[in-house]
């Protein structure tokens, strides 16, 4: 029988081993493979994501995209590890916003230009000082030799919107 009867403080129990040797079992499945999920998620993101040294948005500040509206510079000293990508902060107060919400401030498509993911999938560099936000979500494009693709993205958003998510989806998964 693979029960065992004990007593404690005068009260009778079965304690089911076989039970809690499955349950520890399975416990121990879902912590070490969401660990290996993480590690695995972490190391996608630093292979999939535009960065520079490890730094997402080129060292600018993803929470003042959308509290002022503007591209501001941040600083190491006040930096966020979120998911093997570091991000900056221009104040102490955004850094803790973004601690709360990582998702939402984010840049969409890996901090690539959305109008280039959009076209045809590819990863082009960005100009952080070229961006939109639309529905909540903050979008970068590419702004050097007269080419401006934020004014492209506009001629053509909800077709370049669909597309660029679905070529994202490719590559991420």
């Amino acid at each position: 029988m693979s029960h065992k009867r004990q007593k404690q403080n005068g009260s009778r129990f079965i304690f089911d081993y076989k039970f809690f040797g499955m349950k520890a079992l399975l416990l121990a499945t879902l912590i070490f493979s969401s660990i290996v999920s993480f590690a695995q998620n972490e190391a996608a993101r630093k292979n999939n994501f535009n960065l520079s040294d490890g730094i997402g948005i080129k060292g600018y500040d993803p929470v003042s995209y959308f509290l002022q509206s503007k591209a501001v510079k941040g600083s190491k000293d006040f930096s966020v590890l979120f998911n093997g990508v570091t991000y900056y902060f221009s104040t102490a107060a955004n850094k803790e916003e973004f601690k709360k919400n990582p998702a939402k401030y984010e840049p969409q498509y890996g901090g690539w230009c959305a109008y280039a993911m959009g076209k045809d999938g590819s990863k082009v560099e960005v100009d952080p000082a070229t961006f939109k936000i639309v529905d909540g979500k903050l979008f970068l494009f590419y702004n050097q030799f007269f080419t401006n693709t934020l004014k492209s993205w506009n001629k053509d958003e909800a077709n370049l919107h669909q597309h660029a998510d679905a070529n994202w989806q490719k590559i991420v998964h």
